[in-house]
């Protein structure tokens, strides 16, 4: 597999400049220039290339990020790939969780006042409405 950075991009469900930012992160490798005088010679020399391990870390690197990951963590992640600490990444995991747990915990919370104002406003079509009045500033 040999992919410009506009098919890996588009493979990745990113832009191209997502692209470049991982590689200035670090996150990804900057592959060099095929043959030619890097000016687009005839034959595609110059072009960079990106084979299916850049496919590979471009995906796990969406996927760490939906996962709550920062990209901080997720270059700890690829460094502690490398190095097999799988106590260090487990320990990363179950940060990740509990502030997930966290999360959800907050989102749950709201919803149920929510969830409350809308009771409260189909009680009435007098006054003012109590979920617009809850998003008012105090």
């Amino acid at each position: 597999m040999q992919l410009t950075i506009g098919k890996l991009a588009a493979a990745g469900e990113v832009g191209v400049e997502t692209i470049r930012y991982y590689q200035r992160r670090g996150l990804m490798d900057t592959p060099t220039r095929s043959g030619g005088d890097g000016w687009g010679a005839a034959g595609g020399g110059g072009v960079r290339r990106y084979g299916a391990d850049d496919l590979r870390r471009l995906k796990f690197i969406r996927s760490a990020q939906a996962s709550g990951f920062t990209l901080d963590e997720i270059g700890e992640l690829i460094m502690l790939d490398e190095g097999d600490d799988r106590a260090r990444v487990r320990a990363l995991a179950r940060q990740r969780i509990e502030a997930l747990d966290e999360k959800i915990a907050r989102m749950t919370a709201t919803r149920a006042a929510l969830a409350r104002l809308a009771d409260q406003c189909a009680a009435s079509d007098k006054g003012p409405c109590p979920i617009l009045s809850a998003f008012e500033p105090t």
